[in-house]
C-alpha cells in the first residue's frame, strides 16, 4: 500500500531563492549538507545526498512549484517512484513551503516523521539564513560614505568660463600664423604673380624675336657673297703665282746651259 503526506515550514528566503537553490546542484549540496546533481530543465535526471535519492524533473513554474520524482535506496524494484511536490508562497517572515509526497510505500514512515524536517526544513533555515548575515555584512562596506557637499554658486549664463577662455585664447594664437611667415607668403605669391605675368607676355613677343632675328638670318648670304668674290678674284692670284713659278723653274735651266757653255770653253782652250 502507498499513502500520501503534507508538511510545511516557514523558510527565511523569497520563493525564487529557494525555488533556485532546489534546482542548483551546488546550492543544493551547500543546502542539505549531501552532494546533489540538480538541473532547472524537464525531463532531467536528479540527486541528492550522494545518490541516496535520484529522480526527475516532472513539472517547473519557476519561483512557484517544484515537482520531482523521488525514490530512496530503500525502495524495493517493485515499488514505484514517489512523487514530491513542493510549493512555495510568499509570506512576512519568508516563504511558506509546501511539501505533499505521495505514492510512498507503507512502510517508509521516517519521511513523514521526521526526515523532511531534519534532512531538508532546518538545514535550510540555517542556509538563508547565513546568507542573509552575510549579504548584511558586505553592504557597509560596499556603500562609501557622501561628503556633504554645498552647491556650487550659479554662474551667468553670459559669463565664459576661465578654461574656455584659456582655450579660446590657446586656439586664436594657434590659428594666427606668425608675421614672419606671414610676410614670406606674401612675398611668394608676388613672385608667382610677376612669373605669370612674364609668361603671358613672352607669348606675344615671341614672333617680334623672329622677326628681329630674321637680319641675323641674312649674314651667311652675305658670306657666300664674299666667298664667290674671293673665288672669282682666286684664279688671277694663281695665274700670278704659277707664272712666278714657272720663271722661278726656267731660270736653273738657264744657269746649267751656262754652266755647261763655260765647260765647253774650257775644254776648247786646253786643246
Amino acid at each position: 500500500m502507498a499513502y500520501t503526506y503534507t508538511l510545511t515550514s516557514i523558510i527565511p528566503a523569497t520563493p525564487q531563492q529557494i525555488y533556485e537553490a532546489w534546482l542548483d546542484s551546488i546550492a543544493h549540496s551547500e543546502m542539505t549538507g549531501g552532494e546533489a546533481n540538480m538541473s532547472d530543465e524537464i525531463g532531467a535526471e536528479v540527486s541528492a545526498w550522494d545518490g541516496y535519492i535520484t529522480g526527475s524533473n516532472l513539472e517547473l513554474v519557476p519561483g512557484e512549484r517544484i515537482v520531482q520524482a523521488w525514490r530512496t535506496g530503500e525502495f524495493a524494484d517493485e515499488h514505484a517512484d514517489s512523487i514530491v511536490t513542493v510549493t512555495l508562497e510568499s509570506v512576512e517572515e519568508g516563504t511558506l513551503l509546501t511539501l505533499v509526497h505521495s505514492n510512498v510505500p507503507d512502510s517508509h514512515r521516517s519521511y513523514e516523521e521526521g526526515g523532511w524536517e531534519s534532512q531538508y526544513f532546518e538545514p535550510m533555515k540555517a542556509y538563508f539564513a547565513k546568507l542573509e548575515q552575510e549579504d548584511a555584512a558586505e553592504e557597509p562596506e560596499s556603500q562609501e560614505p557622501q561628503e556633504s557637499r554645498e552647491p556650487a554658486p550659479a554662474r551667468m549664463e553670459t559669463e565664459t568660463p576661465p578654461p574656455a577662455r584659456k582655450k579660446a585664447k590657446a586656439r586664436s594664437k594657434q590659428a594666427a600664423p606668425p608675421a614672419n611667415v606671414e610676410s614670406a607668403t606674401k612675398k611668394k605669391a608676388k613672385r608667382a604673380a610677376a612669373a605669370k605675368g612674364r609668361r603671358k607676355a613672352g607669348r606675344p613677343g615671341a614672333k617680334r624675336a623672329g622677326q628681329r632675328a630674321a637680319p641675323k638670318r641674312a649674314a651667311p648670304k652675305r658670306a657666300a657673297a664674299r666667298k664667290a668674290a674671293a673665288r672669282k678674284a682666286a684664279p688671277k692670284s694663281t695665274s700670278k703665282r704659277a707664272a712666278a713659278k714657272r720663271s722661278t723653274a726656267k731660270r736653273p735651266t738657264a744657269r746649267k746651259g751656262t754652266a755647261k757653255s763655260k765647260a765647253g770653253r774650257r775644254k776648247a782652250g786646253r786643246r
